[in-house]
């Protein structure tokens, strides 16, 4: 293909563009060619996995097509749509607009006017998702194996830096239903880690400005030296590992207490810790729940599931439920006000649920009829145990109830 001089012009112009940093944008429009339907088409960079491409932007009658190409193509490319049906294309750059032009009687001419935009647009792929926790300049994440030293999230780690975002946007929408200032303390038990720890510390104090201590609770030693280690190293002063377990942590104080993945009775541990702390935020995601499915199996009382819960898979489901909505009951007689909802978790635990206890406000706890809807809550407690031939639960037996 032969290419007009005011052609190979217009394409050395948009190629400097895009080495000095100037491109904006290329429309070519006024298509006279043989692709039925086309009408124009719109060019912009991109970055695709931190590589530079131009998108083209196939516009027709009745649908977009985008295709992504190298720069080198992409330029090609647009010289040769320029010599096969497109009459006139408009090159925008950030010291000037050029404008290419093929006129009725064949002449082609080329225009320079003001540049219309001043800055190069982001090259951006996809609108980027906002994320309470950037992986720019965080050093714990690079210390934790989530990104590398340019703040990139590793491949094997994607998964896991959603997660920990997916986290702190739960615990973000939570945090906001309590009066302003209230997160003085936190205790994330069996932090193991600490990678959802770290991410609430940097919450707590870069995004809210608030002046939280925040304590990880792990049993293993090795996990609490290197976490400790890692908090040095950022400059978190107030974030902080101890080794022990759930059930012997002082939670004295406590405002806010975490416990995701304790097993089976650790989390009731958990909930205790936090109910006895007068804690204005409990949040836990339950793991194991062989306390209960052991009361079951023992006592097989016959109800109106027992079809279903023949079977091992119904039973183990019927256990997790039962559990965790006693859990919820045992709260709400204690003055919180409980959610239970699912969340999408890692690769090992894709999906979990999450018990929240919200701290009522003391007014609303006073006399006799709180009482009385306390009562209540006890008979859907005992009636709840009954039904499914339950001799105890770990946190009623804890509580004293």
């Amino acid at each position: 293909m032969v290419f007009s001089a005011q052609t190979e012009q217009f394409i050395a112009a948009l190629a400097d563009s895009l080495s000095l940093q100037q491109f904006v944008k290329i429309s070519l429009g006024n298509y006279k060619g043989t692709d039925e339907g086309l009408r124009q088409i719109l060019v912009r960079k991109v970055l695709i996995k931190r590589m530079p491409k131009l998108a083209l932007t196939f516009r027709y009658k009745t649908r977009d097509i985008v295709k992504n190409f190298n720069e080198e193509e992409g330029v090609k490319l647009i010289s040769e749509y320029l010599q096969s049906g497109f009459k006139i294309a408009t090159l925008f750059t950030t010291e000037k607009d050029l404008i290419f032009e093929e006129l009725n009687n064949g002449k082609v001419v080329i225009r320079e006017i003001t540049a219309s935009a001043k800055e190069v647009p982001a090259a951006s792929h996809d609108k980027e998702k906002a994320r309470l926790i950037k992986p720019d300049d965080k050093s714990y994440l690079t210390e934790l194996k989530i990104t590398d030293a340019d703040g990139r999230v590793f491949k094997n780690a994607q998964d896991k830096f959603r997660q920990i975002n997916h986290y702190i946007e739960i615990l973000s929408a939570l945090i906001k239903e309590l009066p302003e200032g209230t997160i003085k303390k936190v205790a994330d038990m069996g932090s193991g880690k600490g990678y959802l720890t770290f991410a609430l510390y940097d919450y707590l104090h870069s995004v809210l400005k608030l002046d939280s201590a925040v304590v990880g609770v792990e049993y293993r030693q090795d996990m609490v030296d290197l976490c400790n280690a890692v908090a040095d190293k950022s400059e978190f002063d107030q974030l902080s590992f101890v080794q022990g377990t759930i059930e012997d942590y002082n939670a004295e104080n406590v405002n806010l207490l975490i416990a995701l993945h304790a097993c089976d009775t650790a989390t009731d541990d958990a909930i205790f810790k936090g109910i006895k702390a007068n804690a204005e935020l409990i949040v836990v995601a339950p793991c194991c729940h062989k306390q209960i499915r052991r009361e079951i199996e023992q006592h097989k009382v016959k109800n109106d599931v027992s079809f279903l819960t023949k079977y091992g898979i119904f039973l183990e489901r019927q256990a997790e439920m039962v559990t965790d909505g006693i859990r919820a009951l045992i709260l709400e007689y204690f003055g919180y006000k409980t959610k239970v909802f699912e969340f999408i978790s890692d690769a090992h635990t894709p999906k979990n649920v999450l018990v929240v206890g919200v701290k009522k406000s003391p007014k609303s706890l006073g006399g006799s009829l709180w009482n009385e809807e306390q009562n209540v809550i006890l008979q859907k407690i005992k009636a709840s145990k009954a039904y499914f031939g339950i001799g105890y639960h770990h946190l009623e037996k804890l509580l004293d109830l």
